[in-house]
């Protein structure tokens, strides 16, 4: 087992206890394993999600990779309780510089997201980003930036591309929680599978992509990544630091809802 001690990446060691890289014949599979903080990703999870791309990117033998979770979680998003042990960097210092996401949408490498559960945050992006999404019949969807205090712009970019400006208000401006079947419907992911099926289906769909001429899968990939384009950094950037991310933050740890809600429409618990 890999030493839980801080320590950054190299080789298969992916920076943290909490991910975990196995080669699988032509293919690597990386899986977020964190229950006891459901999956939440710290900066260095972040960030060794970031290196797997590019560490599988550098290998011959590696010619695709899967993303994908444990139990009943794939990722919800950061750990704003800053409560890892793989504490050597720190998200606050680095930003969006650290994040995987555009390193998935440029990668020449078959990425495809194996959804085994709740997607939401961090990990709702991540699954947008990858070039394919195979999704267990149980997984759920959510975007709750907004209840965080956090500008979103990635989001506002990505997904008014992908499902339209009234399908995107809806999901932000509401949280709500889409159902595997919902997420299908609207676009948002590629496949719904039996949840017993989801690794060998995932396989299945990754030896099928990488059938196709590289060169050639890339121009595509160039033309979809021009047309998603790029998202407010500046704004993004601003709202992670602001008054309201902080206020969000606090509610999410204290388990109560932001100060800006007014008082008769409180919640017990978090947003």
């Amino acid at each position: 087992m890999p030493s839980p001690s801080p320590r950054p990446p190299e080789g298969d060691w992916l920076g943290t206890p909490y991910l975990k890289l196995e080669r699988r014949g032509p293919f690597a599979v990386v899986t977020v394993d964190r229950p006891d903080a459901r999956n939440a990703l710290s900066p260095a999870m972040y960030f060794g999600l970031r290196y797997a791309i590019a560490h599988c990117e550098a290998d011959p033998d590696i010619h695709g990779l899967i993303l994908t979770g444990t139990g009943d979680v794939f990722i919800p998003g950061g750990d704003l309780g800053q409560t890892g042990v793989d504490n050597w960097m720190d998200l606050r210092h680095l930003g969006m510089d650290v994040t995987p996401f555009d390193s998935l949408r440029v990668t020449p490498l078959p990425v495809v997201a194996a959804v085994n559960g709740i997607c939401q945050g961090g990990g709702f992006m991540i699954t947008l980003c990858s070039d394919v999404s195979v999704v267990s019949e149980n997984a759920t969807f959510r975007v709750p930036e907004l209840f965080r205090g956090i500008s979103d712009t990635y989001y506002a970019q990505i997904l008014a591309r992908t499902i339209g400006p009234v399908r995107t208000r809806d999901l932000m401006f509401t949280g709500r929680v889409l159902t595997a079947a919902e997420a299908l419907d609207w676009g948002l992911v590629t496949r719904v599978v039996p949840h017993d099926e989801l690794m060998e289906s995932a396989t299945e769909v990754l030896a099928g992509v990488c059938q196709t001429a590289p060169v050639a899968r890339l121009d595509i990939k160039k033309s979809l990544d021009a047309y998603l384009g790029l998202f407010d950094r500046m704004a993004m950037g601003q709202s992670l630091v602001g008054d309201e991310a902080v206020e969000g933050y606090r509610a999410f740890k204290e388990r109560r809802s932001p100060s800006w809600v007014p008082e008769d429409l409180r919640a017990e618990g978090r947003l």
